[in-house]
C-alpha cells in the first residue's frame, strides 16, 4: 500500500480514466475537461508537487478546459442551427395533391407518396377541393398544415398584328 501512496500520480491517472469513461457515456464534453484536469494533476504529482499544489493544478486546468476549450469543441461537433432535413422537417415546403377536401379542420393529401391528414393554415378561409395542389408549411404531429398553391396563370395571347 505504501507504493500507491508514493505514486499519487496513479490515483490521478485512475480518476482521469474514470472521468473519460463517464464522458464516453454522456458525450457532453464536461467530464472530458475534468479528465484533462486530472491528467494535469497526475503530471504535477509525477513532477513531485505537494498534494495541495496537485489539486490546484487539476482544478485550474479543468476550469480552463471547461470554459476555454469546451465551447470551441461543442461548436465544432454540434450544429444547433442547421436543419438537416430528415424526418418530417424534410416535408415542409413540398407540394402535395389533395385527396379529400381540405378545410381548416380536416382533409387528406398525398404527400411524398403517403396519405396524410391535413388542415388549412390559419387565415385561409377557402376549402381546397380534391385534385388541387397545396404546399406544406408545417407538420404538427401527424397533420400537415397546408396552403393552396395558386394555379399557374395562362399567358395572355399576343396582340393581333392585323389592323
Amino acid at each position: 500500500m505504501d507504493w500507491l501512496s508514493d505514486n499519487v500520480w496513479l490515483w490521478w491517472l485512475g480518476i482521469g480514466l474514470v472521468l473519460a469513461a463517464i464522458e464516453a457515456a454522456t458525450v457532453d464534453f464536461v467530464f472530458l475537461m475534468f479528465a484533462g484536469g486530472a491528467l494535469a494533476g497526475a503530471l504535477a504529482a509525477a513532477l513531485g508537487a505537494p498534494f495541495a499544489m496537485q489539486v490546484v493544478v487539476a482544478v485550474v486546468v479543468a476550469m480552463l478546459l471547461l470554459f476555454g476549450v469546451r465551447p470551441l469543441i461543442r461548436k465544432q461537433f454540434t450544429d444547433d442551427e442547421t436543419d438537416h432535413h430528415i424526418g418530417t422537417s424534410a416535408l415542409v415546403g413540398r407540394d402535395a395533391r389533395v385527396l379529400q377536401a381540405v378545410t381548416d379542420s380536416d382533409g387528406r393529401i398525398k404527400l411524398a407518396g403517403e396519405t396524410w391528414s391535413a388542415r388549412l393554415a390559419e387565415g385561409t378561409t377557402s376549402v381546397v377541393p380534391p385534385g388541387a395542389e397545396v404546399r406544406v408549411i408545417a407538420i404538427h404531429g401527424a397533420t400537415a398544415i397546408v396552403v393552396p398553391v395558386a394555379p399557374p396563370q395562362a399567358a395572355a395571347p399576343p396582340p393581333d398584328p392585323t389592323p
